[in-house]
């Protein structure tokens, strides 16, 4: 564990590894166990409820059980409504019905697992991805019921919580680690982060960068932080090689190859890290139409283009 220094306020932080990505847990005082004892109850919770890459999981549960009604726990349903309403609100950009194309792409395991794309690959191949045919959007056929909590999807289907439950997760365990230590807290899984809680003086301060991985001194910038969540999405993070072709894991949903767009990384705040996670998503997908959604939703962004240009907007600080 090691300690910074923000307004005079020693902020104690633990790192870790969960969910595939780094976990981050930041909070002021003395040091108290629980509240990263917190933090990792509800990443093995939301693990155990919607990992695509568990056999045993609830959700893989479910794609196994498409086409008829199947039982699920409360949080994998909190986890389903939010992926739905992540795809009403991004106008079907943030797609939960993604997890056959993803596995077409080669992403059917932890993506570390798979072959690395060397660092200085562009984003876009220059080989485009043949559309033979475009998708059908079904996410709006995805049937939830509360008593008992339970969901039905459309036979064939496949759910992928990607694009949301690692935020949920950041949001449910900010919420946790502060009920636990009675003290403000940030908590960051890789690039989502959420807060809870009073800030530091100074407010938390986050560096916002392609890759939560880089060094310090990588192009970025940094901010502060006083409520809410934050989420950056990227092309740059999660690249690996399949069948001779550079992927990424954003998808558009059109045709469920890897999209293409005029943006390799966007951030945004929100009033919490599911907002900013589902927004800097849609933004990556929507592409050209991307500032004017954002601006519609009155959400501060910063977005990347691919040549490095930055464009920030919504009051996101300069």
């Amino acid at each position: 564990m090691s300690t910074v220094s923000a307004a005079g306020a020693e902020l104690r932080t633990e790192t870790w590894e969960a969910l595939g990505t780094t976990a981050v847990v930041r909070y002021a005082g003395a040091e108290n166990p629980e509240i990263r004892a917190a933090v990792e109850d509800e990443l093995r919770a939301i693990d155990a409820a919607a990992s695509r890459f568990r056999a045993d999981s609830e959700l893989s549960r479910v794609n196994a059980g498409a086409g008829s009604r199947v039982r699920i726990g409360s949080l994998l349903l909190e986890a389903l409504r939010l992926g739905v309403r992540a795809a009403d609100v991004s106008r079907g950009a943030v797609d939960p019905t993604l997890g056959e194309s993803l596995v077409t792409a080669g992403y059917d395991r932890d993506w570390r697992e798979l072959t690395a794309v060397a660092p200085d690959a562009p984003l876009h191949p220059r080989d485009r991805i043949v559309v033979h045919r475009l998708r059908t959007a079904l996410w709006g056929d995805i049937e939830l019921w509360d008593d008992p909590p339970s969901v039905w999807i459309p036979a064939g289907v496949s759910l992928d919580l990607g694009a949301t439950a690692k935020a949920l997760a950041a949001d449910r365990g900010a919420r946790a680690a502060h009920s636990a230590g009675d003290v403000g807290v940030l908590v960051a899984l890789g690039g989502d982060i959420a807060t809870c809680g009073p800030a530091p003086g100074d407010g938390w301060l986050i560096r916002v960068t392609d890759d939560h991985r880089a060094a310090p001194d990588a192009p970025g910038q940094t901010i502060a932080a006083r409520s809410g969540g934050l989420a950056t999405s990227s092309l740059v993070t999660r690249r690996w090689q399949h069948r001779g072709r550079a992927m990424h894991h954003i998808l558009d949903p059109r045709h469920g190859g890897p999209v293409r767009t005029p943006w390799r990384t966007v951030s945004v705040a929100a009033a919490c890290c599911a907002d900013a996670n589902i927004a800097a998503t849609a933004a990556i997908v929507l592409g050209a139409d991307a500032p004017e959604w954002l601006a519609e939703h009155s959400l501060p962004a910063r977005l990347v283009a691919v040549d490095g240009t930055v464009r920030t907007q919504g009051g996101w600080p300069a």
